[in-house]
């Protein structure tokens, strides 16, 4: 199966539970209200995409690439932020829910 480049999209609401998001590379995407509950996002890529009210808890994050990613007002229980690819890896978290995530050695820029 061929991976989706996608760029500049705005995905609004989207339930990625019964039909996952499609694999591939996600650039300057906005993802608002969307739930990837239990996803396998694992060896997806994201640059400058920007998570709004979303809810990622217990997302599987295995080598997924996360460059300059924005989770604003997001739900994100059990994630394991250490399992993300560390090249290039810029999260900024604002206003969000994130207990027993793991960051375990990852290096991440403080603001």
């Amino acid at each position: 199966m061929a991976a989706v480049f996608a760029e500049r999209q705005l995905f609004t609401g989207n339930d990625f539970t019964p039909v996952p998001l499609p694999f591939g590379e996600y650039d300057n995407c906005d993802f608002t209200g969307c739930n990837f509950t239990g996803a396998d996002l694992s060896e997806y890529i994201f640059n400058e995409c920007r998570f709004t009210g979303c809810n990622l808890s217990m997302a599987k994050l295995v080598k997924t690439a996360m460059r300059v990613c924005v989770f604003k007002d997001c739900k994100m229980l059990g994630l394991h932020f250490d399992a993300c690819n560390p090249i290039g890896l810029d999260v900024n978290f604002d206003h969000c829910i994130m207990h027993h995530c793991s960051f375990y050695k990852t290096k991440i820029k403080l603001a």
